[in-house]
């Protein structure tokens, strides 16, 4: 006499995971969107973090691209530290979003995210979107505090720079503190110009420079990294240079106009090409097998 077994009907793994998925991803919007608003019509409205749009969508595109990977990573929860690490992103969101900190409430959020796919993947499912994640942290505005005490010695240093070369270059160009005298006209170095957050913004665009060409060396990539920081001061430079030009030559009004914010595109611009000249010579200096790329 056979008998057949009934099929268990109990939802597997996966099937749990996909509910958990859509409750905790309706639970994180809840608390991303007034977060993102705020920033929208705030932070991201200055010049100093205009950038934060850009590095959302481009965090965003990279998670897309990787979502293969993610899925296809083995289902071996970390429930523990999953669990510990998103009741520390709650507390940092709650006292962010209490006391009007931005920067909690952005922490939080990322780090929200990091557990969720700790409890819903595990491990090998966060390897998979590490970079994108990181690269949110350059949403999170930077302390005050922190941009004052630097943002100060380096208006210095660049206009010193830039007055120097100037002097060199023939032009009649003097510097009391941070104000550049060209001619009969005087230029103000502004904390845009030449501050730390343009850096960081800088080191941004590097970081993921080095993440889309994907090299396996650990130290061409630190290298690199590093060499971001005084390229983001030349660009700097640069950029003063352009505006003393510009004002020199056409006045006042052309450079405060337009040619200002042309010049802030033009950081970029300068920034991106001493990278990638950069980035060749690391290559010819390090050698072939320092230039592999991940498959």
């Amino acid at each position: 006499m056979s008998s057949v077994l009934p099929r268990s009907t109990s939802p597997g793994p996966v099937q749990h995971n996909t509910w958990m998925l859509a409750a905790l991803a309706a639970g994180f919007l809840l608390l991303a969107v007034p977060t993102v608003m705020e920033l929208a019509s705030d932070i991201w409205q200055t010049d100093e973090q205009g950038h934060g749009p850009i590095i959302g969508a481009v965090s965003l595109w990279l998670m897309w691209r990787a979502r293969r990977a993610v899925i296809d990573a083995p289902y071996q929860p970390a429930n523990v530290a999953g669990g510990v690490l998103f009741v520390l992103a709650m507390a940092s969101y709650a006292l962010g979003r209490s006391q009007k900190i931005l920067q909690g409430e952005v922490i939080g959020l990322i780090l929200a995210a990091v557990a969720m796919l700790l409890l819903l993947r595990g491990r090998q499912g966060l390897r998979a979107v590490a970079f994108p994640l990181l690269f949110l942290l350059f949403l999170v505005p930077l302390p005050g505090v922190l941009v004052q005490a630097m943002t100060i010695p380096l208006k210095t240093a660049v206009s010193y720079v830039a007055e120097v070369l100037m002097h060199y270059a023939g032009y009649p160009v003097g510097r009391t503190g941070v104000i550049l005298i060209v001619g009969p006209y005087q230029l103000l170095v502004a904390d845009a110009c030449a501050g730390l957050n343009s850096m960081f913004t800088l080191e941004a665009l590097g970081l993921l420079y080095m993440n889309l060409l994907g090299y396996t060396s650990k130290l061409r990539n630190v290298l690199l990294a590093i060499l971001v920081i005084p390229i983001a001061f030349i660009a700097n430079v640069v950029r003063v240079m352009v505006l003393i030009l510009v004002t020199f030559h056409f006045g006042d009004e052309a450079g405060q106009g337009f040619v200002h914010t042309f010049a802030g595109m033009l950081l970029f611009g300068v920034g991106l090409v001493m990278m990638l000249g950069t980035d060749n010579i690391l290559g010819r200096v390090l050698g072939r097998k320092h230039g592999a790329r991940q498959s």
